[in-house]
This record gives C-alpha cells, structure tokens and sequence, in this order.
C-alpha cells in the first residue's frame, strides 16, 4: 500500500473518530500482506478491533458512571468467610439472571460482613456484561430527590432513576428518617418493583425498620415492594474486619 494512501486512510480514521483503526493500521498492514490476506480479510479485521475496543471501553464507561465509591471485586471475596445466605446464593445471582427477571436482592445482618463489597461486586460485573448500574447511599439518595424536588427536576431525577437496570441502595437503616423522607423513598423504590431490580443493604432485620421509618404503614408497604419475588440475604456473622485483626495479631 503507498505511504499516501495510508496516510489518508489514517486522516479519515481520525475524522471518523477510529482512533483503534489509526494506531493499529500498520501492524495490521504487516499482518495482512505476512498472510496474504484478501482485501475483505483486511477489512474484516480492522472493523473488528474497533468494535472490541469500542465494547471495552463501553464496559469501564458503565463503571465510571455507576458511582461505586471504591472497586470491590467478587473474586476478591473470601467465600468461606461469607454468612451461609451469602455463600450459596452467591452463585445464582452472579448469573446476572435477577437483573433479567427484574428481581430485587436485601441483604441484612451486622456491619462488616461483606454486604457493601458483595454488592458493588455484582454491581461492577453487572456492568462488564452490559447492564446499567447506579450506585448509591440511602441517604444520599434521598439528599438527591429534596434537591431535584427544590429546583423542579424530580421528573427528571425519577426517569433516570427507573431506566437503571440495576440500583445499588447502600446503608439502608443508619439514619433515620421522619414521614417525608420515608414517602420519597418508598415512591423512588415503587415506580422499579418487578420491572427494574434494586439491591439493598441494610444492617437491621426487617422486623426493626420501624425504629428508622416511623410510619408503620409506609413501612409495611416498602418492605412489601422490596421483598416480592426477592433474595433475602441474612448476613449476620463475624466482622471480616474483626477476623482480619485477629489474624494479625496471631502474627
């Protein structure tokens, strides 16, 4: 191929936003003519590189904008270490399949069990096989909605809201709050029930939400719509952080 020709090839991958095509087109030029490649061989496989590129960076674009606060990974759990609930259920919602079928996960026990690192694990691969995921506290998330409320873009904050495919509500039962905060809550978890799935952790049994929503009725009604068709992960047990200092002091 002349030097020209290449050169416009390059020219119309940068117009074209190819930037995989423009830097790899020489290698594959050697590659294409070691081989003697026909020119739809040739074609076929710069077109393939751009795609597999363009899936890559896809899959760290879902992550950067699902908001995790750090990266958990589910290869990084120590799966004997997990609660019972959490080790055999693991498996089955490493699948993806709650996602498909729009089902929720709660997962509930002691702080330091790997709640929060289970779920923004599944919340991370959820993402590399191509689901939208949204990462948030409780709290935070109804810090969202009185601002979206006070400056007119609740419809805005609710549509987006209920397009996630999946929803991560972390610290669910660290803050209570009063009939309003628990109302808005309730509304934002409604419109995704048995359309959407929403994973939340929460360090109180069901049976002691009432000591955060005050309103037995809005709280009978919001675990009724989280719990339907759900995973229910008790996971009380030992704090990984406790048997992590233990280990050192055996040291």
């Amino acid at each position: 191929m002349e030097k020209n020709d290449i050169e416009s090839i390059v020219n119309h991958a940068k117009e074209l936003k190819l930037g995989v095509i423009k830097d790899i087109l020489d290698d594959i030029l050697a590659e294409a003519s070691e081989h003697q490649w026909s020119y739809s061989m040739f074609l076929n496989e710069l077109l393939h590189r751009e795609v597999e590129h363009r899936a890559e960076n896809r899959k760290y674009q879902r992550i950067r904008k699902a908001g995790f606060p750090q990266m958990k990974y589910l290869h990084e759990i120590v799966r004997e270490d997990l609660p019972d609930d959490a080790r055999n259920l693991l498996p089955e919602l490493e699948s993806m399949n709650f996602i498909k079928e729009g089902r929720n996960v709660v997962m509930y026990g002691n702080p330091g069990t790997g709640k929060t690192h289970t779920a923004i694990g599944l919340g991370i691969k959820a993402c590399m096989e191509g689901f939208s995921v949204y990462f948030t506290t409780v709290p935070h998330l109804l810090t969202q909605i009185r601002e979206a409320r006070n400056s007119r873009a609740l419809q805005l904050l609710e549509t987006r809201f209920r397009k996630f495919d999946l929803v991560i509500c972390d610290e669910m039962g660290y803050v209570s709050f009063d009939k309003e905060g628990a109302e808005m809550l309730f509304n934002h978890i409604s419109m995704r029930a048995g359309v959407r799935s929403t994973v939340i952790t929460t360090n109180l049994p069901f049976t002691r939400w009432e000591e955060i929503i005050k309103d037995k009725v809005l709280c009978s009604a919001l675990v009724d719509r989280l719990c339907h068709k759900a995973f229910l992960l008790n996971m009380t047990g030992q704090s990984f952080r406790v048997k992590e200092t233990q280990r050192l002091l055996k040291i």
